[in-house]
């Protein structure tokens, strides 16, 4: 853990970076909930090219920060661990997670995007998503990690 403080030139920086983030998803239209349903319906490559183009820059990340032994602002080294398969809950969640995208059209993060757009209905796919992960929260002693 860190001893910095949060400042506030930290959090409009963040701010302004989410923003711009949100501004480019609804400008490539990742958060239309048209586009959504034309990947699910396979009819459109568009959310397919979005989504392989951003797995191949994340690897590509990942070899470059793994090769040029890249540290943190603290100093320690950048060096992501897989995580062990889940024969129950991997599948699980994966389902749980796609009819919730396929429903509401939208994944946790552009939920934020559609609603800076103006599309107030989405408030009731962030009330899911947060009553979802209060109930994981509070399920997960019970479940198979």
């Amino acid at each position: 853990m860190s001893s910095r403080t949060f400042t506030t030139g930290a959090f409009v920086k963040y701010l302004l970076a989410g923003t711009y983030f949100g501004i480019v998803l609804v400008k490539g239209e990742v958060v239309s909930w048209y586009r959504i349903q034309e990947m699910f319906h396979f009819q459109s490559i568009h959310m397919y090219g979005i989504i392989g183009l951003a797995v191949l820059v994340g690897a590509l990340s990942l070899l470059f920060l793994k090769a040029a032994h890249a540290r943190s602002i603290e100093g320690i080294e950048i060096a992501p661990k897989g995580k062990p398969f889940n024969r129950v809950g991997n599948p699980a969640g994966g389902l749980v997670f796609g009819f919730g995208w396929a429903l509401t059209g939208a994944c946790p993060g552009p939920l934020y995007a559609n609603l800076g757009a103006g599309y107030w209905p989405v408030l009731i796919a962030i009330a899911s998503a947060l009553l979802g992960a209060l109930a994981y929260g509070y399920l997960r002693p019970r479940l198979p990690h």
